[in-house]
């Protein structure tokens, strides 16, 4: 490795160290020496994002793309930073122009399906990832791409022909595994399992064997063989756990710092300083409790649209704690001024706008983990509604023991980490009851699946919204949905899954211990 060379690691892992003003200055000692060198200039660019000088980094981009017109992760860059801010069409037909410059190459239209996705333009994408299939009809990825995008917008029968084609060109494809477990329209059979348990070994991504064990688990699980599928999802856990580190005292963290920091008079002090629109509606609770449900039943209002998973409030979280420590952000939230809060709720909505596209004049934002900004929330937007889900704690959490979440997740990945998670956002959740009664409605799963109009007319009458009948007819919404509940809430309500973790009761002692508490 040349010295210029070494440089530029050295920065990559100063910035990995959350080092950004070194890994800056050795960014520019490497472009000193090698002005044209594209790698260095993206790497500026990512320290000039993450400072919040977006324009610079734009430029940046733009600079290494024009040294390197081909230079495939310049263009995923650049297309990305003009989609945060709120320029999708122009990234589009700059990516666009890229497709016709290279009619045979496949990355301008895998970068294109990407950004479509990210936005959450589903239905725009499926031609692209047609042309990719059509382009490299041998590729597994590509047809498991493709197959995530039909599943997406319930076209479940050629979701699953595309998860089935990319796994006849790789078994061992855990994406297409867990996607086509996932859409729980067939149950996977013995000779899937057969087949998954022979491309274990062949699994060279450890993400990839996380993804099959979740597959297995619930094929085991769907052929009455509970103890086999635990022990998948147990063994899928634990090398999730191991990838993607979770640490429980931050959740505890946080819910005691607000216990202690965040008063009724703290807000009596601050009421009404937010910025005053109610567009807003934020779902928040532990992941598998019913939010996916009850956002397509809001979203099948006329004055309602579902925007799913959203990321900007944890954005601005992260911007008001500077070093992104949870345990600071009551702290954080004291030391705003009038002007500020007013100033964040405006920014919230900016943000958020790229998402929107009905003119509805409501919106959702269901990211559960929103649970853990609930009081900021409230500052911010002090007449935004929060709708808190809760499910059986046993229930809930033995569905999110089950589910496979991205790298992106950090979640807990044993029974004991998931009790404690339950008992922080429970814990959390009461203090904001205490604290500001009545400003949190919570809506409990299993009452909406025994009485769904009764619960939905509460609902609705909580959010100051007219009864609709379509409401009641969720199902029949045809909206994309992003969430491993995509198939489900295309189904009527019913009662399969309430009971569930009995069947693995025996296995559940971890969680039944820790949950005693908990209502």
């Amino acid at each position: 490795m040349t010295t210029l060379q070494a440089l530029l690691t050295a920065a990559v892992r100063a910035l990995q160290s959350n080092e950004p003003a070194k890994a800056e200055a050795l960014v520019r000692s490497r472009l000193a020496e090698a002005p044209s060198d594209v790698d260095a200039l993206r790497l500026l660019a990512m320290i000039a994002i993450r400072a919040g000088h977006a324009a610079d980094a734009e430029r940046l981009l733009r600079s290494a793309i024009a040294y390197r017109p081909d230079f495939i992760l310049g263009h995923a860059d650049l297309s990305s930073l003009l989609c945060r801010l709120g320029r999708a069409d122009e990234a589009l037909a700059l990516l666009d122009r890229e497709i016709a410059r290279h009619s045979t190459d496949l990355w301008p239209l895998s970068i294109k399906s990407g950004v479509l996705a990210a936005e959450r333009r589903i239905e725009e994408s499926l031609p692209v990832h047609e042309a990719l299939v059509a382009r490299a009809p041998e590729s597994s990825v590509l047809w498991m791409n493709y197959g995530h995008a039909l599943k997406t917008i319930g076209r479940t029968e050629q979701a699953v022909a595309a998860f089935r084609r990319s796994l006849q060109l790789d078994p061992a494809n855990g994406a297409a595994w867990w996607g086509l477990a996932n859409l729980r329209t067939i149950p996977l059979d013995a000779d899937d399992i057969r087949t998954m348990e022979q491309a274990l070994p062949s699994a060279d991504d450890p993400f990839r064997e996380v993804q099959i064990r979740f597959a297995l688990g619930r094929a085991f699980g769907d052929l009455g063989r509970f103890e086999q599928s635990f022990d998948h999802y147990r063994q899928a856990n634990a090398i999730r756990g191991a990838l993607v580190p979770y640490d429980p005292r931050t959740t505890r963290e946080l819910a005691l710092a607000h216990e202690e920091a965040l008063t009724p008079s703290f807000f009596a002090e601050r009421q009404g300083r937010g910025h005053p629109a109610d567009d807003p509606i934020f779902i928040v609770g532990i992941p598998r409790s019913g939010s996916t449900l009850v956002e397509q039943i809001l979203a099948s209002h006329p004055l309602v649209e579902g925007c799913g998973e959203l990321f900007e409030l944890q954005d601005i979280a992260a911007a008001i704690t500077g070093n992104g420590r949870e345990k600071s952000l009551s702290e954080a939230m004291a030391r705003l001024a009038p002007n500020e809060l007013q100033a964040l709720g405006q920014r919230y909505l900016d943000a958020t706008r790229r998402h929107r596209s009905s003119g509805r004049r409501h919106f959702t934002d269901k990211m559960p983990a929103n649970w853990r900004f609930a009081a900021l929330i409230l500052l911010i937007l002090p007449n935004a509604r929060i709708v808190d889900v809760r499910r059986n704690p046993l229930s809930c959490c033995l569905s999110a023991f089950s589910t496979y979440f991205n790298r992106e997740s950090s979640l807990p990945a044993n029974l004991h980490d998931l009790a404690g998670y339950y008992n922080d956002y429970s814990r959390m959740m009461a203090h904001v009851d205490a604290t500001l009664p009545g400003r949190v409605y919570r809506l409990r799963y299993e009452r909406l699946v025994e009485e769904p109009e009764t619960e939905i007319r509460r609902l609705l009458d909580h959010l100051q919204l007219d009864f609709d009948e379509s409401c009641l007819r969720f199902h029949e919404n045809r909206r994309p949905v992003h969430t491993p509940s995509a198939q489900q809430v295309r189904l009527p309500i019913n009662r399969s899954g309430l009971d569930r973790w009995r069947n693995y009761e025996p296995w559940l002692s971890p969680l039944i211990e820790g949950l005693a508490s908990v209502r």
